[in-house]
């Protein structure tokens, strides 16, 4: 949804139909992307419970609409507030690791270099753009547009998917990425919800329902944010082939 919203910041109307079509074939994409990346990191050895059968059993725990919704409102609000909390959390964090990683820059005097070189302080972006740049290229992004793919999918791992769809329509704007292969890429990488945020928000959300399975849910952040990102790597190497 955040991400079809980008369209409109695109003046030309045959422009915002293109990147809406490849958004949607995108989402459509990463779908069994996720699911194949998934089983490929966490496959299952044991036999399903629901193999066969499900049993599911509603505990009843309103004896009226009315009461229904007042329940369902004030769970709602719990759980909106809980999310937002650990949103806000995670989102300092990153915040504050960045703000550290600035300092260092400032303390060995190396930031000014790297602004010039790549526009940005010492920080979790600037890290994982240099790095993702040779996966970039292993997948078909041309070198010269490397860097800023890499860029791009380190924002939207570090912060999320619609800063980055900002950041590639800027750099599209001032001719920085202008490799129409790379910018078809970048739009099928960057339409996924793995991010640090997400983490956040899963446990967040997920464990008001499940409170024994937080732990889990903790364990498995990390995966997931990985698999996540293979996968749009997966459905971006796809969109390269096919371009």
């Amino acid at each position: 949804g955040t991400a079809f919203a980008q369209a409109n910041n695109i003046p030309i109307r045959e422009a915002q139909l293109l990147f809406a079509t490849h958004l949607l074939g995108a989402s459509v994409m990463a779908a069994p992307a996720a699911l194949l990346i998934s089983k490929i990191m966490y496959p299952e050895t044991g036999e399903p419970e629901t193999k066969g059968k499900v049993k599911v059993s509603v505990e009843k725990n309103a004896s009226n609409v009315i009461e229904a919704a007042a329940v369902g409102a004030s769970e709602g609000m719990t759980l909106a507030l809980n999310v937002a909390a650990m949103l806000i959390a995670f989102i300092a964090l990153i915040a504050l690791i960045n703000y550290f990683l600035g300092w260092v820059g400032d303390i060995f005097g190396f930031n000014n270099a790297l602004i010039a070189q790549f526009g940005h302080k010492f920080s979790l972006q600037l890290i994982f753009g240099s790095v993702l740049q040779f996966i970039a290229f292993g997948i078909g992004v041309p070198w010269e547009s490397a860097y800023h793919f890499g860029s791009l999918i380190g924002t939207k791992v570090v912060l999320n998917e619609f800063v980055a769809y900002l950041d590639m329509s800027k750099l599209v704007e001032i001719k920085s990425l202008v490799n129409e292969k790379a910018i078809l890429m970048a739009t099928y990488a960057l339409c996924g919800f793995a991010n640090f945020s997400s983490i956040a928000i899963q446990i967040g959300g997920i464990s008001p329902l499940a409170p024994n399975r937080r732990t889990d849910l903790a364990k498995l952040g990390i995966r997931a944010v990985i698999g996540g990102t293979l996968a749009t790597l997966l459905t971006a190497t796809l969109a390269g082939i096919l371009f």
